[in-house]
């Protein structure tokens, strides 16, 4: 596994801030000439996709666990597969290819809970976690000492959230309180219907593009924003869809997350948005392009 992989740095993640100087608006040539003249010690802020309209975050974790058994009628440990989601929440599943399909066997919040290696059960590998709410002890078996510790750094997280946001987010959550044409220079503005394709029919909205987010209000004078879409990683380009010749399709640096397609009036409108969508998106540094320009700086450029 790479470095980077390591970390837990996903593809898509957007890099916010390079040894402590913002850079989302900053060209990207600058940013990466940041990072190579920067100490040995690269400090990043991370920024993954963190959309609430409608895409899903990565989960922080997942992989099989033996967990003990407490029933009073069987008892030992199963192999199950867990989740650990990015809200502190550990699902988990009889087997891998259930997740996604099947509701989980059980769900728990992680958030105040009590998490540790355990060694009252005479077994290697076995942590436990107590939940803030309720008397149950949850014992995990890991294959090694390496993926306990995986599991462990994962889930005191969740145990311990960090409830801070960058002041770019602060921004755009503030600006989906506001009416459309009091967010200020927007970079394109106008009509957009988007596909649902559980109705199979396109919706009308009136949307703005600001600094990577896409803002969809349902008219003109509505307020506050239906949603706001974080565009960081995604790939702009032009389709026919269906019995139309010209849509924008949205693609996510990830199949986990959402392919969108909209469609403006006519196609000139639908190639000024598909312009606009993409010099937005290309304002932000992919965190995988930002780390291969730093690791490929020269030597004489890394010595004290």
């Amino acid at each position: 596994d790479s470095a980077a992989e390591e970390a837990g740095l996903q593809i898509g993640d957007i890099l916010i801030a390079v040894n402590g100087t913002d850079v989302p608006s900053m060209p990207h040539s600058e940013a990466a000439n940041l990072a190579r003249k920067g100490p040995d010690i690269l400090t990043m802020v991370v920024g993954s996709d963190i959309s609430r309209y409608p895409n899903t975050p990565r989960p922080t974790c997942r992989g099989y666990l033996h967990k003990r058994t407490q029933s009073a009628i069987l008892k030992g440990w199963r192999k199950r597969w867990f989740v650990l989601k990015h809200d502190g929440y550990l699902h988990y599943y009889k087997h891998k290819k259930d997740e996604g399909k099947c509701r989980p066997l059980e769900v728990t919040k992680l958030e105040g809970a009590e998490i540790g290696v355990d060694t009252s059960l005479g077994k290697p590998f076995v942590f436990k976690c107590i939940p803030q709410s309720g008397n149950r002890i949850f014992y995990f078996c890991a294959t090694s000492n390496q993926e306990m510790k995986r599991w462990l750094e994962a889930m005191d997280k969740a145990v311990h959230p960090v409830h801070q946001n960058h002041v770019w987010v602060d921004v755009t959550l503030h600006n989906t309180t506001l009416p459309p044409l009091a967010i200020k220079n927007p970079e394109c503005l106008g009509l957009l219907h988007q596909l649902d394709r559980s109705k199979d029919m396109w919706i009308q909205h009136y949307c703005i593009l600001k600094d990577g987010c896409l803002y969809f209000y349902a008219t003109l004078r509505s307020t506050p924003a239906q949603g706001g879409l974080y565009l960081q990683g995604y790939i702009v380009t032009e389709q026919s869809l269906g019995s139309k010749r010209s849509v924008i399709e949205l693609k996510p640096p990830s199949e986990e997350f959402k392919t969108f397609y909209l469609c403006a009036e006519n196609v000139n409108e639908n190639k000024r948005w598909i312009t606009a969508l993409k010099a937005s998106i290309n304002k932000w540094l992919p965190l995988h392009q930002a780390i291969q320009d730093f690791m490929n700086r020269p030597l004489e450029e890394t010595r004290m």
